[in-house]
């Protein structure tokens, strides 16, 4: 199969299992999970067909890694970047000393300003490296990559946690967390 199908795949599901999940008829379930076997049928009846074979590329060719079954295998869910309300039972974690985030060029004065906020999400997303904050901003315009002083925040009573797929959350970065770079 192509990558070309893949990706129009992942952003089909980050659409439903992250955002709209009631709009082609699916509940997820209080932690975010839905039965692989209803959402397939779900896409189906919605005109997108999506084999297993693929669902399963997905999960586990996904550069992002957005999504993972359960153990089991017949339950799916997004690990992170829910704008419906979910209870991903993430366990507090220590951060590394720094984190990073990246945006396009035209939010800077904001975040300067405010800080990075959650916006419509459960949290700020923040990146173990550079190179991944690089990637993620550039998909808003010219990067911006903010480093974020993770450690000091901690220290002061920040909560952080670790998705499934390696990304950092927490509910919010104040400015004096910040350093552009």
């Amino acid at each position: 199969m192509s990558d070309s199908r893949l990706v129009k795949i992942s952003k089909y599901l980050s659409k439903y299992l992250r955002h709209t999940p009631d709009a082609i008829g699916i509940q997820l379930a209080p932690s975010g999970w839905v039965a692989v076997d209803e959402l397939l049928t779900a896409c189906a009846k919605n005109k997108f067909l999506i084999t297993r074979q693929e669902l399963e590329a997905v999960v586990e060719s996904n550069d992002k890694q957005r999504f993972s079954f359960d153990s089991t295998g017949t339950l799916i869910r997004a690990n992170q970047g829910h704008s419906v309300k979910v209870d991903l039972q993430l366990e507090a974690v220590v951060p590394p000393d720094q984190l990073y985030h990246g945006t396009g060029h035209k939010s800077v004065e904001s975040i300067l300003q405010t800080g990075l906020c959650k916006m419509s999400r459960h949290h700020v997303h923040l990146s173990k490296d550079i190179a991944t904050a690089k990637t993620v901003g550039a998909r808003y315009g010219k990067a911006v990559v903010f480093s974020v002083h993770a450690a000091t925040m901690h220290q002061a009573g920040y909560i952080f946690y670790c998705s499934a797929n390696g990304v950092w959350l927490v509910d919010h970065v104040p400015p004096e967390y910040l350093q552009k770079i």
